[in-house]
């Protein structure tokens, strides 16, 4: 609520890895320099995130999609053993949009299995491109999705009209790609230092302790996971942590309360 100076945080990572490439240009899948940035965030950015958390005993919610849980087992069983939860992130990284509805509807099955298949109970939903196709909510709610984190029209948790699903609302200004991602199809883009963003971030968290709402921070292993900006994070979430006030929680544990408060 406004004014409370309370603040509900969901630490969100997107493990895309190699995923996100081949996603935007199949022809990437044979281009080994392109796909090594996202195979760093399985092989080092994942790791020490989970090292991280772990030092700070925060909890967290990684939306992984099923080829990369197909591609690297072991990370998403570590990822699980260390008790932090698994969200569907599409099958491959593909735009709902760019499917038939049939096509999105197996792709949503599909990654549902390989992620159940790691004993997890998968209830939540981000889409590859922060987007949905018209059937998208329809699917969702057939198959059993509580929660949607996807959409920027809101600070607050809400319930998507004509579907009994919360939606955890997103921004570009808590997503860590804007700031840090770097594609060497385009050498116009600067990239932002650590202490920018960290910068932006906690004026973020200052308004949502005034306003209220969920702060959504998302994050992706190949894209946070680099030195200087873990140990920018690690500083921000402790700080964070040491406010009076700050609850940190899964996204489905952010759902399930909003659900309650929602009465629904």
């Amino acid at each position: 609520m406004p004014g409370t100076e309370t603040l509900d945080v969901v630490l969100s990572f997107d493990f895309d890895a190699e995923e996100v490439w081949i996603g935007s240009d199949p022809a990437n899948a044979d281009r080994p320099g392109t796909l090594s940035q996202g195979t760093y965030g399985a092989k080092v950015a994942v790791p020490a995130i989970l090292a991280l958390l772990d030092r700070l005993g925060l909890p967290a919610t990684f939306f992984v999609p099923g080829r990369v849980a197909e591609r690297h087992p072991h990370r998403v069983g570590e990822i699980v053993a260390a008790g932090h939860e698994l969200g569907h992130h599409g099958y491959t990284h593909t735009h709902p949009a760019r499917l038939t509805p049939e096509q999105e509807e197996a792709e949503l099955v599909r990654g549902l299995e390989v992620l159940r298949g790691f004993g997890a109970e998968v209830t939540g939903y981000r889409s590859p491109a922060w987007s949905f196709s018209p059937v998208t909510l329809d699917l969702l709610v057939r198959h059993g999705f509580t929660y949607s984190s996807n959409l920027m029209d809101d600070l607050r948790p809400y319930l998507h009209p004509g579907h009994d699903l919360v939606e955890l609302p997103v921004h570009w200004t808590l997503d860590d790609a804007p700031h840090f991602w770097f594609d060497n199809s385009s050498w116009t883009k600067t990239i932002r230092s650590a202490a920018e963003v960290r910068a932006i971030w906690a004026e973020e968290a200052a308004g949502y302790r005034a306003l209220g709402g969920l702060y959504m921070l998302t994050m992706h292993p190949q894209v946070i996971g680099r030195p200087g900006r873990l140990l920018m994070l690690e500083a921000f979430l402790t700080d964070l942590r040491d406010q009076p006030g700050t609850r940190f929680l899964q996204a489905g544990q952010a759902a399930a309360r909003a659900r309650a408060a929602l009465g629904t």
